[in-house]
This record gives C-alpha cells, sequence and structure tokens, in this order.
C-alpha cells in the first residue's frame, strides 16, 4: 500500500463508495467480516447486492446477527458464489443455524488470532468497522475488537467503514489510516443487544451463586439470563473487577454503583479489561473515551495465563445440559445465536488456577416447558463443552455443588440434589443401571427436597468464618468424619453409650432429608465442597405428638462459642415455620450445657426424668411467663 508523508492525505486519497470498495474483492479470495456488533453494515449490504459477481469467495466470521443474510445466499447458491466459516462460539439450536452447521469451524476463541496471524488460515481481504480518525490518525475498532484486529493487521487488504458512531475504546483497539487500503465513510446505528430477560428461575440461580462470590473478586460474565442475573444479584458486593470476553449494560449498571471498581484485581487494576461490547447504545456511548475501560484482543483476553494473574478470579458461565459425571454441553444466545462457548473453557481453566479463584457454570435445572431435564445420566448426541475434569461448580435454581476432586459417585449424588425433583428418582435409576453409584444406595427423603437457602448464614467465631446450612446428600461423607472426629465424652452425651463405629447408613439419614419432618443444620469451615463439619444440629418429626426431637453435636474447639445457642433458634424458628408444635431433647441429667442452650429459647421448658435420660420440651405456643 502506498503511504504519504501525512496520513490525513492517504485518509482522502482512499475514500470510496461502499459498491466500489468491495468491487476490489476478487473470486477465490477469504474475506473476514468484523465481529458481533461491530459488524460493519454497510459493507456487507453491498457485498451481499454484489455475491453473484464472485465465485469462491469463503466468509470468515466470529458472532454474527446475520443483519444481512450471507448464509442464506451460500445455501441458495449451492456455495458456488459465497461459502462460510462460522468460528464456532456454540451450540445453537434455532433452525437456520442448525440447518448450517457444515459451516461451523471449533475453535478455543483465544486461539483464533493466531490462526490469522500465522498465515494457517490466510485472510485475503477484511471488511471492518471503525471510529473517525484521532489527530494522529489512529482509528478504533471500537465494539469489536476480539479477533477482528488479528484479522485487520494480518489480511492482505483492508477496508474500513469509517462510522461516526462507533466509540472510540481505549486499549489495543486501534488501527491507523496507514494501515487500511480502502475507507468508507457510512453513519449506520451500530447493532444493539437488548439486556437478556431474566426469569424466576435464573434470579434463584443467581441468589445461590452470589454466596460464592467474594468481596475483591474479579468477575468473567458469559452472554446469558442466567449469568447476567447473578451480576445483578451482587450489588452489595464491594471492589469486585472485570475482566471477561464481553462487556455488557449490566456490567456497566454495576460500575455505575461502585460494585466494581477494579481496585483489587492483582492485574491491570482500576481498568475493565474485555475484547467486545454487546448491549445498547446506552452501553457504547459509556465505553466512549473511558479511561476506566480497556478493550484488548482476544488472544490476550482469553488466555489462561493472563486469566489466572488475577486474584480471586471467577467464571460464570452458562451450560446447555450437563451429565450426572460432570461433562459439559454449552448454550447458545438466543438473541446471537451464538455464545461465548470457545472461550468458557479458557476461563474455566484460567479461573480456577488464580488465587482464591473460582470456575461456576449454571443451568435451569429443566427446559423451558419443564418437561425434560437439563442434568443428563449421560451426554451422548451433545458436544462436550467442558471436559468433566475441568469442572468445578455447578449451579443450578435448586443449589450449588462442588464437582472438584469429587468420584463419579459423589458426582452423581451432587448432581442429582440439584436436579428437578421430578427426575431425580429416574436419573438415580439409571446412575445404578450405569454402575456410577452403589447397588445399596438410597435418595432417601432427598428424592423431592428443596435446598432452603434461606437458612444459610455466616458467623465469624474465634477469628474464622463458619457457614451455618442446611446439610446436603454430599455431606455425608464430611458429617461422618465429623463422628468420628468427637471427644469420647462427646460421643456419649450424643448416643448415650461409648461408640467408635459411625457406619455410612447411619449418616445417610442425616444427609438425606426433606428439609421439613427431619432438617439437619451444620457447620462448616474452608472452602465450598472440601468444607469441614464442625457442628452439627438436627431435629426429627415425632409424628404422635408433632414435636421435632433436636440433637446437637459440637466440635471442641468451637464448644462454648455461641454456636449451640445459635443452631437451637434456628431450629426452632424452621420447625415453628412447618407447623410444628414444639421441640424435645433427651439428654443426660449431668449435661448442663444442654439444659442451659434449651432454657435460653423464648419458650417455657418443661423437664422430666425417668431414671436414665433427661428429657427437656416446649411449646411454641407457650411462652416464659
Amino acid at each position: 500500500m502506498t503511504k504519504s508523508l501525512y496520513w490525513a492525505d492517504n485518509y482522502l486519497e482512499k475514500r470510496r463508495t461502499a459498491e466500489k470498495a468491495i468491487q476490489m474483492i476478487r473470486s477465490g479470495q477469504r474475506v473476514f467480516i468484523g465481529s458481533a456488533c461491530g459488524e460493519p453494515q454497510a459493507l456487507v449490504r453491498a457485498l451481499a447486492e454484489h455475491a453473484h459477481r464472485f465465485t469462491g469467495v469463503e466468509i470468515v466470521r466470529m458472532m454474527s446477527h446475520e443483519s444481512t443474510p450471507l448464509t442464506e445466499i451460500a445455501t441458495q447458491t449451492y456455495e458456488s458464489n459465497l461459502s462460510i466459516r462460522h468460528i464456532y462460539l456454540g451450540s445453537a439450536q434455532s433452525e437456520s443455524f442448525a440447518s448450517n452447521l457444515r459451516f461451523v469451524m471449533p475453535m478455543n476463541i483465544s486461539d483464533v488470532p493466531g490462526l490469522f496471524k500465522s498465515r494457517k488460515l490466510p485472510i485475503d481481504v477484511a471488511l471492518v468497522q471503525v471510529s473517525p480518525p484521532d489527530d494522529f490518525g489512529w482509528m478504533s475498532l471500537g465494539v469489536s475488537v476480539d479477533v477482528t484486529l488479528a484479522a485487520a493487521y494480518s489480511a492482505g487488504r483492508v477496508i474500513a467503514q469509517v462510522n461516526p458512531r462507533m466509540p472510540r475504546v481505549m486499549g489495543q483497539s486501534f488501527i491507523h489510516v496507514n494501515d487500511v487500503d480502502f475507507i468508507v465513510e457510512h453513519e449506520d446505528d451500530l447493532l444493539t443487544v437488548e439486556p437478556a430477560r431474566r426469569s424466576e428461575i435464573s434470579t434463584w440461580i443467581g441468589r445461590h451463586i452470589s454466596r460464592l462470590i467474594e468481596d475483591g473478586s474479579t468477575l468473567q460474565v458469559g452472554l446469558d439470563a442466567n449469568s447476567q442475573a447473578t451480576v445483578q444479584a451482587l450489588s452489595q458486593k464491594n471492589d469486585l473487577g472485570f475482566h471477561s470476553q464481553y462487556m455488557t449494560n449490566d456490567i456497566m449498571h454495576l460500575y455505575a454503583l461502585g460494585v466494581i471498581n477494579n481496585r483489587k484485581k492483582g492485574f491491570n487494576e482500576g481498568k475493565m479489561v474485555a475484547s467486545a461490547a454487546l448491549g445498547t447504545s446506552e452501553l457504547y456511548e459509556f465505553l466512549h473515551d473511558n479511561p476506566a475501560v480497556e478493550f484488548h484482543p482476544s488472544d490476550y483476553v482469553n488466555d489462561p495465563f493472563i486469566i489466572s494473574r488475577h486474584k480471586r478470579m471467577v467464571s460464570l458461565n452458562v451450560a446447555k445440559v450437563i451429565d450426572l459425571t460432570g461433562q459439559v454441553s454449552s448454550e447458545a444466545v438466543a438473541q446471537t445465536l451464538f455464545a461465548g462457548v470457545s472461550g468458557i473453557v479458557d476461563f474455566v481453566r484460567g479461573a480456577r488456577r488464580s488465587p482464591g479463584g473460582k470456575s461456576i457454570l449454571m443451568l435451569p435445572s429443566t427446559s423451558h416447558a419443564g418437561k425434560k431435564s437439563r442434568i443428563l445420566p449421560m451426554l451422548r448426541d451433545e458436544a462436550v463443552v467442558v471436559p468433566r475434569g475441568d469442572v468445578q461448580y455447578v449451579a443450578t435454581e435448586y443449589g450449588v455443588v462442588n464437582l472438584y476432586g469429587k468420584n463419579l459417585q459423589e458426582r452423581v449424588i451432587a448432581m442429582i440434589s440439584i436436579a428437578h425433583p421430578n427426575f431425580r428418582d429416574e436419573l438415580f435409576e439409571a446412575a445404578k443401571q450405569a454402575r456410577l453409584v452403589g447397588p445399596e444406595r438410597t435418595l432417601g427423603e432427598a428424592a423431592r427436597a428443596v435446598y432452603p437457602v434461606n437458612l444459610e448464614e455466616k458467623v465469624e467465631i474465634s477469628g474464622q468464618t463458619i457457614t451455618i446450612r442446611p446439610a446436603k446428600p454430599v455431606d455425608e461423607r464430611r458429617i461422618q468424619e465429623h463422628y468420628y472426629h468427637l471427644d469420647k465424652a462427646d460421643i456419649f452425651l450424643r448416643f448415650f453409650h461409648e461408640k467408635t463405629s459411625f457406619e455410612r447408613w447411619e449418616v445417610e439419614n442425616k444427609s438425606q432429608i426433606d428439609y421439613i419432618k427431619d432438617l439437619t443444620l451444620i457447620g462448616v469451615i474452608g472452602e465450598s465442597g472440601f468444607d469441614r463439619v464442625v457442628a452439627v444440629a438436627e431435629y426429627l418429626l415425632l409424628m404422635e405428638s408433632n414435636m421435632a426431637e433436636v440433637a446437637f453435636t459440637v466440635s471442641k474447639e468451637f464448644q462454648g462459642k455461641g454456636l449451640g445457642k445459635l443452631f437451637l433458634r434456628k431450629m426452632a424458628h424452621a420447625a415453628r415455620e412447618h407447623g410444628i408444635s414444639g421441640l424435645v431433647a433427651y439428654t443426660a441429667a449431668h449435661n448442663q450445657a444442654m439444659i442451659r442452650l434449651f432454657k435460653t429459647l423464648p419458650y417455657k421448658v418443661n423437664t422430666s426424668f425417668d431414671g436414665e435420660a433427661l428429657t427437656l420440651s416446649c411449646k411454641f405456643d407457650e411462652l416464659k411467663e
């Protein structure tokens, strides 16, 4: 390309109409089209209008709205004029896309820039959209840097649509006038994507996940209602950071609230980093010349090494279906037909390797009509996007489980516990048939149970954070370990005799509960999924009296610190909410700690002794005088 001494002269020389610029494309060439909302619409329209003049032109694009139906042209002409190469970013199930799967090229998005720059997939012509040049001749790729920058710098020719509505976004987003061959000045409204609609299910998923996200975390957020609902549930968090493939309206709103300030990222502090934006015109105005935002190419943003350098990196992505062993197939976004699927693995692996990082995958437990479970016995016809060995946290509206480090039987029990209750029995039977769980296993009361997240609470005791929550089926082994580590005296007070063995079947009924007739609360410390049980409180409904029998055990290190009192009040509240008349406890006559604990309740306490055990009881309709 020729260059004058002054870029402005070059700019004037390179101006063309869209039609004239597109005529520079030759048959047999490979043409890249700028991604997503950065699509140069005027150039694409001209390309479609002149498609009949070409033979053997291959279109390469990553994330398209198909505002101009090039795929339809390719199909109608049997690919003689145009053929399409879609960089695979989703398992889209729309009828139009599913019928053209032959055009899909599965790749990790972090590898795509290298594919262009190495010329392994040479780009002859790049069609891009940019902002007007600044005083030094630099034009910003604005809302779409991702793989577009690499395509532009490695292409034989670059045709740029200069659009005054394209925001000038900071970071590694610029291309110089001297590096462009033809310029088409055309003002268009940028393509927009309305925020995904929230549902009650996605809101519940967001509530569950928000409990896992600590202050000071750095977020990557997928393009879907579930992960956006999670973002919206974070309004009470502090000092969050952002490093993600896509910037959205919800991220902008969290920044406006001061929830995201990027001060504790540990890397690129003070900056929100992304590679593209998908949102409304309000978002694009927010991005323009904003020094708090930097866009970088996908081989930087999606690089697992770069991702892992952030403190407490949390990746939030949606799945289409997950099987009982943890294999994941991912979902597509209705508005775009594509989701950041090929970016999921990069962020899953990068987040898990970050200090204090977490990878979270989420999905509704059933399809939209509620007729099919999204948790399957085994993936068969679905493409595995995330291998089971990379999966950490999985969330549905019924709770969150940590699969990392778990064997297949533990994974099956965990996944069934967050499946829709209507499908748990058949999933369990399928797991038995596949020998993924032992033949002696049962689901018990957990088959229809709905986890009561409202009973969760965090407390600080002796400098440690203790999470008090209802027990889940996955807690069976941890409860068993708790009993094995109790002092002999505490075991005697709990079971009324010396005991050295705690069989699995004895512990099973403490974790496979319905949370109404039987409830177990546990106190845990440590990382979720690898936490240690330090206290167990349980009640069991006595049907004949409509009273709940309660029992407690607390590890030695936490005795006498108010934990038992907190547990008892929670148990009383839960029992009363479920229409139970009162509480009863059986203990040794010399167990003064239990007697004092019971008397802290605001109800009249009755005591009786039968020569062997002391009975403590109270009714919720009999308050202390």
